[in-house]
């Protein structure tokens, strides 16, 4: 019985309805980024009332969370879905972040969302944690096998420290990568590095940091995704 009440009319309408309103939240942010979406906007342009769109939705920052984990969602799908080379892992992170980077320049208002505070004083739900490593998941494997560079060993003695001290972390690693505590520190390391470089290259592409400059986003994530494998020597 409960299973009908979750399907039925009412239940589709609802699901119907927020997928209506974040759609219409998401046309705001494409045009004028997060300082644009407003709940009355969005009410008015749906023909609703205020106080209907907050049946749906409890604030501005309830909004802001569903669109967030949304755009996890879909970069997360986006980074699974990237094509194994099957020729090792460093053409399978090539792989990884070109799909990431794809993704990211395709929704360029989403990915401002996942990349930082999208309002002052924002602060997501504790379940966006999970959605953000689905994104991150990929990776591990990359690096589990990979021999850190010299240069790499205080992050690696941090992190070995962090996976020592942190179960759930270390779960995590251990589900997508399966190996010894060396191993498992690598790979956390090789993906905490994947990831701050991708922000650092993506992040600054989206922001049109790159125009008038003689290079592309893509050539220069290339580059600096070449110089990471290198600095776990993957082959």
């Amino acid at each position: 019985m409960a299973e009908a009440r979750t399907t039925g009319p009412r239940a589709r309408y609802r699901e119907q309805t927020r997928a209506e309103i974040k759609d219409a939240a998401l046309r705001q942010l494409a045009e004028g980024g997060t300082a644009a979406l407003a709940l009355v906007k969005i009410a008015k342009e749906l023909g609703m009332s205020g106080p209907a769109l907050y049946r749906y939705f409890a604030s501005r920052d309830d909004l802001l969370g569903a669109l967030i984990d949304d755009a996890y969602a879909d970069a997360a799908a986006a980074v699974a879905a990237a094509p194994d080379p099957g020729t090792g892992p460093r053409a399978r992170l090539h792989a990884l972040a070109t799909a990431y980077r794809d993704w990211a320049v395709g929704e360029p208002h989403r990915y401002q969302l996942v990349q930082g505070t999208p309002t002052p004083g924002y602060t997501a739900p504790p379940e966006t944690l999970a959605s953000a490593r689905a994104v991150l998941a990929p990776f591990l494997p990359v690096f589990a096998t990979g021999t850190p560079a010299p240069a790499t060993a205080p992050v690696v003695a941090q992190i070995r420290a962090w996976l020592a001290r942190d179960e759930a972390v270390a779960a995590w690693v251990h589900a997508g990568a399966p190996a010894g505590p060396e191993a498992a520190a690598t790979a956390l390391t090789g993906t905490v590095l994947a990831w701050s470089t991708l922000h650092g290259t993506i992040g600054l592409e989206i922001s049109g940091h790159y125009t008038g400059m003689g290079h592309t986003g893509e050539t220069l994530l290339t580059a600096q995704t070449e110089l990471l494998a290198d600095s776990f020597a993957l082959a």
